[in-house]
């Protein structure tokens, strides 16, 4: 089985073992699409949330950012200039793995708190959308809610940008179904629940990913 069918056969294992998300499986794998299309044409993917969705964001980064499922050996080409560098390029060779770039735009404390402080706190996402994002790179806004006043800033910014935009939310799917390309409207609305219900999408769409870029 070629590696694109191997990850869509993720893509419905997991919707097979969470039946309640039947009516998510065409948003999901219009996620995978566009994620897969991004990573293929060299761009990255920007994302975004408060509270467990900040977790979240920072989640979906550490599975993409490095092995989760599968071996990630990195180019022979890198692997052989660094082998070339005695015993510390060897270990760089050995140790270093595979990653799909991704940027949570969560982390960034003095950039967020003095943009915050200095201009608007419900814009900290936009402005690092406006300046990290480039034509090509896909924006994940999670929001429970699908209103988050911050997220639904920077899911506008970047579609004015022509940047692709993603989201993921509850069942209303709230302002992001007018600002996303992409929406994944988990069938809960109450915030844990809906929470609880993204993990195993965001998952499946990681290992889907790693199994079509290092299967």
């Amino acid at each position: 089985m070629k590696a694109k069918q191997r990850a869509i056969q993720t893509l419905e294992d997991l919707i097979f073992r969470y039946p309640m998300l039947q009516d998510c499986r065409d948003s999901i794998l219009e996620a995978f699409s566009m994620l897969s299309q991004a990573f293929h044409a060299g761009n990255k993917l920007l994302l975004c949330g408060n509270g467990g969705s900040a977790a979240d964001c920072e989640h979906i980064v550490g599975e993409l950012m490095k092995s989760f499922r599968l071996p990630r050996p990195i180019s022979p080409e890198l692997k052989n200039r660094l082998l070339q560098q005695g015993t510390e390029g060897t270990r760089l060779a050995e140790r270093l793995q595979g990653a799909l770039p991704c940027v949570a735009l969560t982390g960034h404390l003095a950039l967020s708190t003095a943009f915050s402080n200095d201009v608007d706190p419900k814009l900290v996402f936009a402005q690092q959308v406006y300046g990290l994002a480039s034509p090509g790179d896909v924006l994940w806004g999670i929001s429970t809610s699908g209103s988050s006043a911050n997220v639904c800033a920077a899911l506008q910014t970047a579609s004015a940008m022509g940047i692709c935009t993603l989201g993921m939310t509850g069942k209303s799917g709230g302002k992001m179904n007018q600002l996303c390309s992409v929406v994944i409207r988990v069938p809960e609305e109450e915030t844990y629940r809906v929470q609880e219900l993204h993990l195993p999408v965001y998952h499946a769409l990681c290992a889907a990913l790693e199994q079509q870029f290092f299967g």
